[in-house]
């Protein structure tokens, strides 16, 4: 360890005689201080001395199930940005093709003394998905946040967007244009956010006397090249307004018209979700349903660092009110249609 002590001492920005001291549990070091070489040692991963191990570190574990949507990127820096007001330091953790799963990463985070874990979206969202890492981390009270609808089985403090709203609103905006024809493209069946949305979609279709048949719902996986497949198979049944579950879906569903030899919204209309970065920048500038990140995010922050207090926090889910942003990619419903 002595020779990384000058590696310490630059990252927690202390002098090497100060992590010595903290290191070797010496008076004379304030709270602040000694907390900062601690979050040095474990963010770099070095092993805390013996006498120090049974103090929890001020580290959060921010679990994400991708960094392609640019939702999560927005998610986590809202998140790590509330953490930092509160003393604590974001641990990023993110599933790639091939590498660390979920559970992996979990042990990897107990194993460095984590205060708590955010969830942001992952497999407590998929119904048919491995759960064994959520039952642990409840078995041993770890203070954990889940951002977004979960499987019921898991009794977690959750904050997500009303996944009914949203559809509602995307709905009564295609209805209100005379769309007759509507589709919906979902995520995968077990993906637990969108069976809410297709239990709304459903609901909505019924009360405002629109046909829509099971063939009208589309599941692909959340990417452009998902949504352009979905969308193909929906435009080959003849709508003219399609709800997706994602920004990105939304953009392969605008691609797929187009190949299709259709414009957006003169021929088919295409509202996305999230609301992510640039989506006022696409071509047409897409209608979406804005998720309300900074509200969900600090309100995440604020359940977790109470659970870390002590504070007894709810296990039921705090819903947030989605915001419908009108763009160019909608439009009225084609004449004839």
């Amino acid at each position: 360890m002595p020779g990384k002590l000058s590696d310490v001492a630059k990252k927690a920005g202390v002098s090497e005689a100060t992590v010595s001291r903290v290191l070797n549990d010496k008076p004379g070091i304030s709270a602040s201080t000694r907390a900062a070489v601690l979050t040095a040692l474990d963010v770099m991963g070095y092993e805390r001395p013996t006498q120090l191990r049974g103090e929890r570190a001020r580290l959060i574990g921010l679990v994400l199930p991708e960094l392609q949507n640019p939702i999560f990127p927005a998610l986590a820096e809202v998140v790590g940005g509330a953490l930092a007001q509160r003393g604590f330091t974001a641990v990023l953790c993110t599933r790639t093709t091939g590498g660390m799963s979920e559970a992996d990463y979990v042990d990897m985070l107990l194993e460095r003394q984590v205060s708590g874990m955010v969830f942001g979206g992952g497999q407590y969202a998929e119904a048919d998905a491995p759960h064994g890492h959520y039952l642990r981390l409840l078995e041993l009270r770890l203070p954990v946040v889940l951002v977004n609808a979960a499987s019921e089985n898991l009794d977690f403090p959750r904050v997500s967007t009303d996944d009914a709203v949203a559809v509602e609103q995307a709905f009564g905006h295609l209805a209100s244009l005379g769309h007759e024809r509507i589709g919906l493209i979902l995520g995968p069946p077990d993906h637990m956010p969108s069976r809410r949305k297709q239990e709304a979609f459903e609901a909505a279709a019924a009360k405002a006397a629109v046909t829509v048949q099971t063939a009208h719902v589309e599941h692909t996986m959340f990417s452009i090249e998902g949504g352009q497949v979905a969308a193909s198979r929906l435009l080959k049944q003849g709508v003219t307004g399609i709800v997706c579950a994602s920004d990105p879906i939304a953009l392969g569903a605008i691609r797929a018209v187009r190949r299709a030899g259709l414009k957006v919204p003169q021929d088919v209309s295409v509202v996305g979700y999230d609301d992510s970065a640039f989506m006022n920048c696409t071509d047409p500038p897409l209608t979406t349903v804005r998720q309300p990140l900074e509200a969900i995010g600090r309100a995440a922050v604020a359940m977790l660092v109470g659970q870390i207090d002590g504070i007894p926090v709810t296990a039921e889910e705090l819903l947030f009110e989605p915001e419908l942003v009108v763009r160019g990619s909608t439009g009225p419903a084609p004449a004839g249609a």
